[in-house]
């Protein structure tokens, strides 16, 4: 993934958007299997938005991984321009495309008929959908507000490997909390007793937490962005969904 350089901007050698590009050029073996994962990694966001459309819950799932297997075959590659927006909106336009293309010609898979291109892991795409809330939210907002919730979590689960490389995975377990979202309901002194710390090294090490984890998510947001101009205000834009929707 990209990495701040020494000036601290971002190095956009490898990001979502040139592994789209690649794999439009040619049949690369690593952009191919770098599509996959960005399947993998932003499913949710995209099943959730074909889900508020109106479809049930079988058909959502049926027209998600079609257009998964589409898009890893290339069909929306085309689409692809870093100049005129941000990778979530490519995302979702070619997911509009493809919705449009199946209500036209009335294609749907048979249930069961197609292989599964993304594996549905935790919770199946219906037990998160009916864990949202209920209100009348639209489908793009819906798609913006897990789009932006994926890129935190995807962030944090980096900053917990990094601390469970390091051999502090209770660190963090204990400390998640304080990075983002609202804070358990231990005090400072409570937490640095139970972690064996000073509560004043306590304070260090949350800072030094939120330090990092502010910057594996600009990296995150780099990654969806076309050039370093756009970071900082992709990142203001995600953080205010955020808090609007109160996630």
């Amino acid at each position: 993934m990209s990495a701040p350089d020494k000036a601290g901007g971002e190095q956009f050698t490898t990001t979502h958007w040139s592994v789209v590009l690649a794999a439009g050029r040619g049949d690369s073996p690593a952009a191919q299997q770098a599509l996959e994962r960005l399947c993998r990694t932003y499913w949710y966001p995209l099943y959730a938005f074909v889900r508020r459309q109106g479809p049930g819950p079988e058909e959502a799932q049926d027209l998600t991984q079609e257009f998964f297997a589409r898009f890893l075959a290339k069909d929306y590659l085309g689409l692809a321009d870093p100049a005129r927006g941000r990778f979530r909106t490519f995302l979702l336009t070619s997911l509009k495309h493809f919705l449009a293309e199946a209500h036209r010609h009335a294609t749907r898979l048979k249930r069961g008929g197609g292989q599964s291109v993304v594996s549905w892991d935790g919770l199946t795409p219906e037990q998160r959908y009916l864990a949202e809330p209920q209100h009348e939210t639209t489908a793009e907002t819906l798609y913006e507000q897990r789009w932006a919730l994926t890129l935190l979590e995807t962030a944090l689960a980096r900053l917990g490997a990094e601390l469970a490389a390091a051999g502090k995975e209770r660190l963090f377990t204990e400390l998640k909390g304080q990075l983002w979202g609202e804070p358990g309901t231990m005090s400072y002194a409570e937490l640095a007793a139970g972690l064996g710390l000073s509560e004043g090294a306590l304070k260090v090490t949350v800072h030094r937490l939120r330090q990092r984890f502010r910057e594996l998510l600009r990296e995150e947001v780099a990654q969806t962005v076309a050039n370093p101009a756009e970071v900082d205000a992709e990142l203001r834009h995600l953080v205010a969904v955020v808090r609007r929707s109160g996630l």
